[in-house]
């Protein structure tokens, strides 16, 4: 790949938009907009901070059983970086009130079908 075409700041837009929508959904608990933003195929994996989510069929489970309150998290040290123009990965920590353990998720999205989707995740907690 050719490295002028890292962050094409309208494909970085994009993508930092989709970004936006999936945390504002999370903490939110928009179970709708959340499996929009997820790849739709049993290959897709999530890797949580207490499950491995194999497919798309065990990633709805998951958010359907998941408790809706203390979802709100602050970001920080956010890194977004696209790779031409249908590949991301997305980088961020997180914190939440009354805890100080720092979260770490990053996120690998594709455009597939004209639309940004989330094709693998990865959810951690520092100790």
């Amino acid at each position: 790949m050719n490295p002028q075409q890292i962050d094409l700041p309208d494909v970085l837009a994009e993508v930092t938009h989709a970004f936006q929508r999936y945390e504002k959904a999370l903490v939110g608990n928009d179970i709708d907009v959340l499996d929009e933003l997820f790849w739709h195929d049993e290959r897709t994996v999530r890797l949580g901070a207490g499950e491995n989510l194999y497919g798309i069929s065990e990633i709805r489970e998951f958010r359907a059983a998941r408790p809706a309150a203390g979802l709100y998290r602050e970001l920080r040290n956010t890194v977004i970086t696209t790779y031409g123009d249908s590949f991301a990965v997305c980088s961020t920590e997180f914190t939440r009130e009354g805890s100080d353990r720092i979260g770490r998720q990053q996120q690998s999205w594709v455009k597939l079908a004209g639309s940004w989707r989330i094709v693998a995740a990865q959810v951690s907690l520092m100790s």
